[in-house]
């Protein structure tokens, strides 16, 4: 069991660190860049982007109703 004045000590060590005001250490290797767009795994800033978007978007909507258009007209076997 620990004592009291270990306790105090380990508390008093943990309380004079500021961790909000400490300056991040990117040479770290358990650090990671922070901002906008830093945690996508892909680029938002390439030129077809936006069409590669549209397309998956299009792509996952229009496939429900493909498929049921698809078994609709498909002949009965």
């Amino acid at each position: 069991m620990l004592s009291r004045a270990a306790i105090r000590q380990a508390n008093g060590l943990v309380q004079r660190r500021g961790f909000q005001t400490t300056r991040a250490q990117l040479s770290s290797p358990y650090h990671y860049p922070e901002g906008p767009r830093s945690n996508l795994p892909f680029n938002t800033k390439t030129r077809f982007f936006a069409l590669r978007y549209w397309l998956f978007m299009a792509v996952g909507f229009g496939a429900p109703f493909g498929i049921a258009t698809w078994h609709t007209y498909k002949p009965r076997s």
